[in-house]
């Protein structure tokens, strides 16, 4: 075998390792602007539609490693209470393709002046490809690896809250509920889905009247795997431009950047470098997102109370998610 078929092979490897302990939701790093893609309850969050695209290339130079895309859509009601959302993600790892599909529904209500909780649900369906003729596979003691294919549907239903006003947030949420007893025998051999919890949140302080401090983090948990923490420090200045770092507990240091291109475009850039033992084997991993607001503008929170002449306030109010 080839050292790059042994590449590939390790993939593989790796890809039924994390399957059969169930941690198949990708990873992102930019996860503060990409909250909807695992979250229901974000969608009626949001003041105005938004899209996002997002592009994600891990461990670059070896062979077979993970690659994810993900378009998302989220879309508040004219009675600001409810919001939809749409997301497609495709995550390919070595000769396995998984496209998650799911539409969202979310309601919100207010908890206090200031605070608004959300409550989401999402149902939709993966789409599982292994082709195992891709790379040369061949074990006697393997027969999934001779050559063989596996395109099934799976159905998934999801759930999340949402807890959040103009300067902080937090959410809780579970991607998936059905993941015991819908695999048949062949695939159980590689895939045996647990629940994942995502539990998110960040805070905004404004430093001065140009630079702002945006602190983040992301958990995720699953039952008999250790727990995957994600901290970030990002500086908003002028309302433009985004710099900052991230740290993967035990897995990566990251760099980050953003750029405020208009009112109503956004993209932002991040370099993962591995501390594990992954790191010498590779050049690190890039992850890219595009964000379009519609409508009223760059999706900021606007104040609508009213100020001592009678006349509604537009002042902007930081936007970190």
């Amino acid at each position: 075998m080839g050292k790059s078929n042994r590449l590939y092979f390790c993939i593989l490897l790796l890809f039924a390792t994390i399957s059969v302990f169930g941690q198949k939701e990708p990873q992102y790093t930019q996860y503060m602007y990409n909250i909807g893609s695992f979250n229901p309850a974000y969608s009626a969050s949001v003041d105005n539609a938004e899209i996002a695209g997002l592009y994600r290339a891990q461990w670059i130079d070896i062979e077979g490693a993970p690659r994810t895309m993900r378009f998302g859509v989220n879309i508040p009601m004219s009675n600001e209470k409810n919001g939809l959302g749409f997301n497609v993600v495709n995550d390919q790892l070595g000769p396995s393709s998984q496209t998650f599909v799911d539409i969202a529904y979310a309601y919100q209500v207010q908890v206090s002046d200031d605070a608004k909780l959300s409550f989401g649900i999402d149902a939709g369906g993966s789409f599982l490809n292994v082709d195992f003729s891709k790379g040369d596979f061949e074990n006697p003691n393997e027969p999934l690896l001779n050559g063989s294919t596996i395109n099934n549907f799976y159905p998934t239903i999801g759930a999340g809250a949402f807890l959040y006003a103009d300067n902080w947030y937090t959410g809780l949420s579970i991607p998936n509920f059905l993941t015991s007893g819908i695999y048949n025998e062949e695939v159980a051999t590689i895939v045996d889905d647990k629940m994942q919890f995502n539990f998110i949140g960040g805070y905004v302080f404004e430093l001065s009247n140009n630079v702002k401090l945006k602190p983040a983090f992301l958990l995720n948990y699953v039952n008999g795997l250790p727990l995957n923490i994600n901290v970030s420090s990002n500086f908003l200045i002028s309302d433009v431009f985004t710099v900052g770092a991230s740290y993967r507990v035990d897995n990566a240091v990251s760099g980050l950047a953003g750029f405020q291109v208009s009112s109503g475009t956004f993209v932002g850039y991040s370099y993962d470098y591995n501390t594990n033992g992954l790191g010498q084997y590779n050049s690190g991993s890039h992850e890219i997102i595009l964000k379009f607001y519609l409508g009223k503008g760059d999706g900021t929170k606007r104040d609508k109370d009213k100020n001592a002449k009678g006349k509604p306030k537009q002042i902007d109010t930081p936007r970190f998610f």
